[in-house]
């Protein structure tokens, strides 16, 4: 492996294309900020990763008129019910959540986020989405094409599972 100024080795990338291992690079800086932000807004709202993800789906339901139960969440964080159970009684206490009876299934409930969750989520939030929203917009739609279809293309490689 050539590990020249012009081509700095990579720990993980067995690869003499530096431009191709410049953009793995750039990734694994990206993921590392975004894990850093986490970390920041879960000490900032005093919540795990769980309950933020939670929230996050919430307000993703939220926004296609779709209702949560317990069941979805408990498959979408890959947790027992029991864990699920105890995870909405901490956001139901904290006032984040809101249970209401599912309006035709008698044995289950909605899950929807707060008002008080919405507001705490958009403060804590939104100067960072407004900057990440600014990158976005200065890009032609040539870029934003390719950058899609990019990240479309690096999910699919990171969510096989291999044998």
């Amino acid at each position: 492996m050539n590990t020249s100024p012009e081509h700095p080795a990579s720990y993980w990338y067995v690869d003499d294309d530096a431009r191709s291992t410049s953009v793995m690079e750039a990734m694994r800086s990206y993921r590392a900020a975004e894990v850093a932000m986490r970390r920041r807004t879960q000490q900032s709202m005093d919540m795990g990763e769980n309950e933020l993800l939670v929230l996050r789906y919430l307000a993703r339901a939220q926004l296609r008129d779709d209702r949560v139960t317990p069941v979805t969440l408990s498959r979408y964080l890959g947790i027992t019910s029991a864990s699920t159970t105890a995870l909405l009684d901490r956001l139901e206490k904290s006032g984040h959540i809101v249970r209401t009876p599912h309006p035709r299934d008698r044995r289950s409930i909605v899950i929807t986020s707060s008002a008080k969750s919405d507001d705490e989520v958009r403060h804590t939030l939104a100067a960072m989405h407004d900057r990440m929203m600014a990158v976005v917009r200065d890009m032609s739609a040539d870029d934003r094409t390719t950058v899609i279809g990019f990240l479309d293309a690096m999910r699919e490689a990171v969510d096989q599972i291999d044998a």
